[in-house]
This record gives C-alpha cells, sequence and structure tokens, in this order.
C-alpha cells in the first residue's frame, strides 16, 4: 500500500449506493415522461446529478429546470440513503482509508456527489472523521472527466498532484485523474477480493 497524499472517490469506490441513484432517476423518469434508458450507464459512469439531468432534459426536448430536476432526484436519493442497506461499505477500501488515517496521512475525499449526500453517505456509512478534506460538487465549476475535483483536493491537502493516488471506480474518474498527473487504483478490482 502507499502512502502518500490519497484521494478516494465515494460512490461506488467507499460506498455502494447505486441502487439509490439507480431508483431515485427511475422515479424522475416516471414523472416526468424521460426516456431514460441511458441513466444506469451515465450514473454507474460517474456523470454528476446536474449533467444527467440536463442530458436528459436535452434529448427529451423539455422545458424544465436541471437545478431543479438534480435537486428534486438528490432530494429522493437521501432519503433512500436511510433505509436499511442503502448504504453499503466498500470493506476492502474503507480499510485501506483506516490505515492511512491511523498513520496520520493525508487523506481526502473528491467526488461528483453533491454536499449533502456526500456528507450523508459519509455519516451512514461510519467513516466522516477518516477524512480531513471533502471537495464535493458544489466546490468546482468543471468535474469528472475533468481534473478539478482531485486537483482542489490536492491543493485543500497541501500535495503537490504528482504525489497523488486516487482510488477511483469510473472511466470518467481514471481520466481525471490521469488529467491531473496523478496515479489511480480502480477500486473495483479491490472489491473482487
Amino acid at each position: 500500500m502507499d502512502f502518500c497524499p490519497t484521494i478516494f472517490d465515494l460512490d461506488g469506490t467507499l460506498a455502494d449506493t447505486m441502487p439509490a441513484h439507480l431508483e431515485a432517476w427511475q422515479q424522475m423518469c416516471a414523472r416526468y415522461g424521460f426516456a431514460g434508458a441511458e441513466i444506469d450507464g451515465y450514473a454507474r459512469g460517474g456523470v454528476p446529478t446536474h449533467e444527467i439531468a440536463r442530458r436528459l432534459i436535452a434529448r427529451n426536448g423539455l422545458q424544465l429546470s436541471f437545478e431543479a430536476i438534480a435537486e428534486e432526484k438528490e432530494s429522493h436519493v437521501e432519503k433512500l440513503l436511510q433505509n436499511p442497506g442503502g448504504v453499503a461499505r466498500i470493506e476492502p477500501v474503507i480499510a485501506i482509508a483506516k490505515a492511512l488515517h491511523e498513520k496520520g496521512l493525508p487523506i481526502g475525499i473528491g467526488s461528483g456527489g453533491t454536499r449533502s449526500l456526500v456528507e450523508k453517505t459519509l455519516q451512514i456509512a461510519g467513516i466522516s472523521e477518516l477524512f480531513r478534506v471533502v471537495v464535493a460538487y458544489e466546490d468546482t465549476v468543471k468535474h469528472k472527466p475533468d481534473p478539478d475535483v482531485f486537483l482542489e483536493v490536492a491543493r485543500r491537502l497541501g500535495a503537490p498532484p504528482a504525489d497523488c493516488v486516487v482510488y477511483e471506480d469510473s472511466e470518467s474518474g481514471f481520466a481525471a485523474a490521469r488529467a491531473a498527473g496523478m496515479r489511480f487504483v480502480d477500486a473495483r478490482n479491490l472489491r473482487k477480493k
């Protein structure tokens, strides 16, 4: 295990929240009549909620506010996360975060999720105290696959980007890490162990 400044994605890396996100999107599709077959791919690919909403509205030719749609969807997710199993801890990755934290090494979260959902997920998973820095959707203008979220975590940790390693589970996250000049670990491989 590398002991260097480490950045973790959250959803799909430290916690499996995908069932709640997909159920909330299904509710939104039914309510607004979206043709949403592509939602699964977007959501699993690390595309932020606001961008998924923007794409669905444009693809379906609707005159809706993507911000309002995203906010409503996130509100549904927040409720679903409270259900038993709404946040499933990904123990092998959490064990790495705990080991780094115990050694006093700088670790942070770089997520495309909204701050509210990121904080709620960390709280339900019982791992909030592990992370010195949390960067969420609202903290950057550009999002994965752009490197901004990871660069902002590195800046707040006081670490040169080239010294950082990222734990991620999506292609857009890998692209963001590469663009930031950071090494990355495919966290999907750790789940299999």
